[in-house]
Order: C-alpha cells, then structure tokens, then sequence
C-alpha cells in the first residue's frame, strides 16, 4: 500500500449490496468482495488505496447480534492506524443498531466510520447500491485542513448522510430508507457534497489514542407501554432472571399509567437494582417527564430519562454501561449524559 495515498477499507458483513443476481435463475447469492473494483469500475477513479475484510460467512442483518458488532469493532481497532476511513457494507434491517453500537464502543474516534447499504443488489440494473457506496467512499476520504471531515459513525443512505445513533429505518420499500428524526443530515450530496460542519463533531481528542469498549451486556428488556396494559406483564418483564435495564417506550413526552399498581410495578424494579429509561415511542421529540404529572409519576419513581434518545440507540449504550459497571447508580449517571451525540441533554 502506497502511503501517500488516501486508504479506504472496505468491511463487507452481508446484506443486499453484497449480492448479485443470476441472470438465469433470478437467484441472489454474495459476490466475492476482492472482485469489488470489478463489480463497481467507477471507484477506481478517486485513485485511492482500496482493501477490503468479509465476514467469513455474509450474515442477514436480521441475524446481526452483539458478537458482530465486537468484531466490526475490532478490525477497525485493529487496522487503525493504517486507513484514513472505513466503510461497512451492512444489511438495512438493523443497520441503525450497528452504527448506534460502533458509536458507543469506539471511542476516541477521529477517523469516519460509515455504514451503508441498498435497497437492490449492487448488479441490478436499478440498483441504489453504487451510489450509495461510491458517495461513502468520498465522505470516508474526505478532510479538512488535514483532518476527517467527519470523524464520526454514521449511515450514508439515498444521498443524505446521518450521525448513526440517531438514525431509524423508515421504510422498506423506499430508497430513501433511513430517517433521523431529530436532527439534521451531517452532509447532503447533489452536484457537490455539502456538509452541516456546526453539526458534525469534532472532539479535541489531541493525540488520544481510540479507545474499545467490547464488552457488551445484553440482559435488556424493551416494554412498549399501551392503554390497557396489564400490571401483571411489567411485573413479568422486571422478574425475568438476570435481566438488569428495561426501556420504557412510553406515550409522547415520556408518559404512562400513574396507576398505583403500575407504578408500584416500575418502582419494585428499581428497588432490586433495574435500570429503567423513558423513551418515547414518538419518532420524534422529547421525553420531559415534568411536563405531565403521569410523566413525572415515572421520574419520582426512579425512572432514567432518555431526553430524544432513539431506541436503537438506547439498546445499545445500555449494552455498552453493562459491560463497562456494575453499579445501577454509575450507569444511570452515564446514561444520562452525552457520549457520542446521541441526545440533547435539557437542563
């Protein structure tokens, strides 16, 4: 590898864009990515230093577990130094739950770190797949005053580029498949690839060396709150072995039943050690459990605000606590806190 050269590595885990049709049978089957810059010519055109790592076996991102995401981690620990930006090639399902997890784990990050995908196969005449891999490649590559662009996790997807723990998928059938709901695009590319720098993070990580966090902890419950639900099914959930956080996925602003007997459930949970954190089922806004008295019930029983937190991203910067502390106390407070641009903390 020639180091006067821009090096982009390239980590394929499965998913459409890694998939070829057969023209006989109409069959789809992964393409060996060593073969990357023959299946997609126009890459070779920025002149840089290509590699690429596959998964040894592509894996369907509705199988994409904990165990990938160490090991995404870890070849992007491991090859570091090497490469100016990487860019993973990823199944759209659970993409969000990825990028939110790589955001988490690699810390001290100053290079960008992009995830994308496609809605076709990348030899389908119509595909999304080129465009959404050569644009990555350019925002992986690109700096300013010597320095990434966008040193970041993010998802790059239809022409817009996003921080990657405040991403959702919104459809399945569209190209436009991603979402942030609440906040804007870090880039927009048209003839040009504009970039929102007030929103993009640049930490003053002055020579700090990337740090990973690779253990995970997924004993995590989601309970999705509904007019009717019974107390019997929160105290269900809370009593399951093991478990140590529960997401609350509450109504608008972060609020549910002031009933005693589901209040009664949250708080005995908290009392045994949980964990529990207020998102909002709402794609977008806020959870402010003071701005309702069924939302403030929560707070007084010891209920962790998530502020604008995606589920996604809760997931996995809980799984990421766990693994880091023991102490229920220690999590809530990092919780609480911004890390990695996941949420707007309100005081």
């Amino acid at each position: 590898m020639k180091k006067n050269k821009t090096s982009i590595l390239i980590i394929y885990t499965g998913g459409t864009i890694g998939m070829i049709q057969d023209p006989a049978t109409g069959s789809y089957s992964p393409f060996n990515f060593q073969n990357i810059i023959d299946e997609v010519p126009e890459i070779k055109r920025f002149g840089f230093n290509f590699s690429s790592v596959e998964f040894d076996t592509p894996v369907d991102s509705s199988n994409i577990n904990p165990s990938a995401w160490i090991r995404l981690a870890e070849i992007i620990k491991e090859n570091y130094k090497l490469y100016d930006g990487f860019v993973i090639l990823h199944g759209t399902d659970t993409m969000a739950f990825t990028a939110s997890a790589l955001s988490f784990m690699l810390e001290n990050l100053s290079k960008p770190v992009i995830l994308t995908g496609s809605q076709l196969p990348i030899n389908i005449l119509r595909t999304d797949g080129k465009e959404n891999l050569i644009s990555s490649i350019e925002i992986a590559a690109a700096k300013i005053k010597g320095k990434a662009a966008v040193p970041e996790v993010c998802i790059y997807f239809e022409f817009k580029l996003y921080r990657g723990n405040r991403t959702k998928k919104r459809s399945a059938e569209n190209f436009n498949a991603f979402e942030s709901p609440n906040m804007l695009p870090l880039a927009e590319a048209g003839i040009h690839i504009s970039y929102n720098h007030s929103a993009i993070k640049r930490k003053l990580l002055s020579g700090k060396e990337l740090k990973l966090n690779p253990v995970l902890d997924s004993n995590i419950a989601i309970l999705k709150i509904f007019p009717g639900i019974h107390p019997e099914i929160v105290r269900a959930v809370i009593g399951i072995p093991g478990l140590r956080a529960v997401i609350l996925e509450t109504y608008g602003s972060g609020n549910a039943p002031d009933d005693a007997d589901f209040i009664n459930a949250i708080s005995s949970g908290i009392a045994k050690g949980l964990v529990i954190v207020n998102v909002t089922q709402c794609s977008s806004g806020s959870v402010e459990m003071e701005r309702y008295s069924t939302g403030n019930s929560l707070k007084k029983a010891g209920v962790v605000s998530g502020y604008d937190i995606t589920t996604e991203a809760a997931v996995t910067k809980l799984m990421v606590l766990l693994g880091k502390y023991k102490d229920s106390e220690k999590i809530k407070n990092h919780f609480s806190k911004d890390s990695a641009g996941e949420i707007t903390v309100h005081f």
